[in-house]
């Protein structure tokens, strides 16, 4: 196999995580990087050339290109990827809008040899995947509904403050951080039909949103039922599953901020003779975090394989942005107070 010659366009935390990962696959070799801040409109330093723009970057000879940009960058650099031959890694979120993802679509299917995914890591950690066997053996019964709380203690994280200014993000904290539960929340249940919501930033008066809360009910009418929050002062993860034999637990994330706790799943089995809910428990805690490095890994074999991208493809960061601006639309101030447009 040769080795796949990668890009990575934004070199901040997130691109340089990637970065690391990157370079524990035998087959995928960083040699360009570029970002903003560089001063230098050129450089080199062992053996990988370093642009101060993404233009710049996309005139070196690559076959993979990792995008790691902010929101109002993603899906424009993600297609000028695929027009250049590239294939493509797009973090989340896909862009700033559901018309993002769809121009972005519209090349994919020009340009059908590429392979596109999207960062969703968090369906790569242990946890998540666990749960998901658990579900999909039956041996819990069939999902009742989902509870899940994402939140962290302000919009603005230590790496910039573009996440707080709507013409650079295009939404606050369900766009930036909520987008992964309710990722996971359709990879549990599939597509939500229905979705009633309360949006605000009543608290750090941004003019993005700090917490959003949200029903959502699927084709078969179960329910999930969302809060994504920037005003979390104890970071928390938390997504239940009750199911009719039985329930999961997920809580804590392995996260780079270490600031979600351990991460650990505990599911039990429904006791028919119990009065008092109190039944027989298993407790899993995962100490190592390898989401990230499996999902490169997974997208460099679909290229190397030539397989079809399963997981994280661009129809589900399309369905995905679709529920989240759902829930923007259905709150009726909101929509009117940004002019959200229904997906």
């Amino acid at each position: 196999m040769k080795n796949l010659k990668v890009g990575i366009a934004g070199y901040g935390i997130v691109g340089k995580r990637r970065h690391v990962f990157i370079d524990e696959h035998p087959n995928l070799e960083v040699v360009a990087v570029c970002d903003q801040n560089f001063k230098e409109r050129y450089a080199e330093k062992d053996g990988i050339c370093f642009y101060s723009n993404t233009e710049a970057l996309l005139t070196a000879k690559l076959d993979i290109l990792f995008v790691c940009l902010t929101n109002n960058k993603a899906a424009e650099v993600t297609i000028a990827g695929l027009k250049k031959g590239l294939h493509v890694f797009c973090e989340k979120p896909p862009g700033m809008s559901v018309q993002d993802v769809e121009n972005v679509i519209v090349v994919e299917k020009e340009n059908p040899k590429l392979k596109l995914k999207y960062g969703f890591n968090h369906r790569y950690h242990d946890s998540i995947r666990k749960a998901l066997h658990l579900v999909q053996s039956g041996e819990l019964g069939e999902i009742i509904n989902l509870r899940g709380v994402y939140g962290k203690s302000r919009v603005i994280p230590f790496s910039g403050g573009w996440r707080s200014k709507r013409e650079l993000s295009g939404g606050g904290i369900l766009l930036d951080q909520g987008i992964h539960m309710v990722d996971l929340m359709r990879l549990f249940c599939g597509d939500f039909v229905e979705v009633k919501s309360y949006i605000s930033n009543d608290y750090w008066k941004h003019d993005v949103e700090d917490n959003a809360y949200a029903l959502l009910k699927d084709k078969s009418g179960r329910i999930a039922m969302l809060n994504s929050s920037a005003t979390q002062w104890q970071h928390k993860f938390s997504l239940e599953v009750s199911l009719t034999e039985g329930y999961i637990e997920l809580s804590g994330i392995l996260s780079g901020s270490k600031s979600y706790g351990e991460e650990k799943i505990v599911f039990g089995k429904r006791d028919e003779d119990s009065v008092n809910g109190q039944m027989e428990s298993i407790t899993f805690k995962f100490l190592q975090d390898n989401s990230w490095r499996d999902e490169i890994f997974e997208f460099a074999e679909a290229i190397l394989n030539d397989t079809k991208i399963e997981s994280g493809n661009s129809s589900d960061a399309l369905e995905t942005m679709k529920l989240v601006f759902n829930i923007y639309f259905s709150d009726a101030e909101w929509r009117a107070k940004y002019n959200i447009q229904k997906p």
